[in-house]
């Protein structure tokens, strides 16, 4: 698809959901908004994340907390592509941020997620004038952008590069020594570490007591379920035996 299209995409999208092109969005307070059911998991490496439309109004995702927040970040974005974006989706297993013209769709996907999570007038608007008329961005700056927009370095750069605010040929130095050079600068390294959370975001609980009312689910899969919200039935027990 043309960069300019998904430029387009990526601001409408913005807007129809009431971000400005300058703002950092709250990415799950936007899935809360969305009614995306988001399930947040430590998986295997190899995998970002995973999508899946059922008609036109049942969307999901799994994202892997095994990786930098920053990575999850950019992977819920690229699933926004797939569910919203993409004509005829359905479900795909996803690796991001590589940026592969040879996979048509995924190329897409992180295109529209690094436009969606940097928009362009949001990140011209954090790079001080005398650094744009000099064409160099320093260090700080790049810090100040990734930590605002909640970004991965190599997204950031990736996007940097194609706005050609910086030469491709300074990529790989920028990229090094990430967590150090974030704490020098006084910023927490949060962002750049694994956090293997486990959350779930949507209706996924009330679908679950719903299924059981009705007897369409057995006691103890309506258990098994909830477990994977991480309550701890144990725990309750000896709550409610203490009141």
């Amino acid at each position: 698809m043309n960069p300019r299209i998904l430029e387009k995409y990526a601001a409408q999208f913005r807007s129809e959901h009431g971000y400005s092109n300058q703002e950092s969005i709250h990415l799950k307070s936007l899935l809360h908004k969305l009614s995306v059911l988001a399930v947040f998991r430590p998986l295997a490496m190899g995998i970002s994340g995973m999508a899946i439309k059922v008609g036109t109004n049942n969307r999901f995702m799994l994202i892997n907390t095994a990786r930098t927040l920053g990575h999850q970040h950019f992977t819920i974005c690229h699933e926004l592509y797939h569910l919203y974006i993409q004509k005829n989706f359905d479900y795909h297993v996803c690796q991001v941020g590589y940026f592969d013209k040879k996979a048509k769709e995924e190329y897409n996907a992180d295109s529209f997620a690094a436009k969606l999570l940097m928009p362009e007038e949001g990140v011209i608007t954090l790079i001080p004038d005398a650094e744009l008329a000099k064409g160099k961005i320093s260090l700080a700056t790049i810090l100040r952008i990734e930590q605002y927009f909640s970004c991965s370095r190599k997204a950031l750069l990736h996007r940097l590069a194609e706005l050609n605010l910086i030469k491709r040929n300074h990529l790989d130095e920028l990229a090094t020594d990430v967590r150090k050079s974030a704490m020098a600068h006084g910023y927490s390294i949060k962002l750049y570490k694994k956090d293997n959370q486990k959350e779930v975001i949507g209706d996924y609980g009330d679908l679950a007591r719903k299924l059981f009312e009705q007897n369409k689910i057995s006691e103890s899969h309506y258990y098994s379920l909830l477990e994977d919200l991480g309550v701890d039935f144990s725990t309750l027990q000896n709550k409610g035996d203490e009141e």
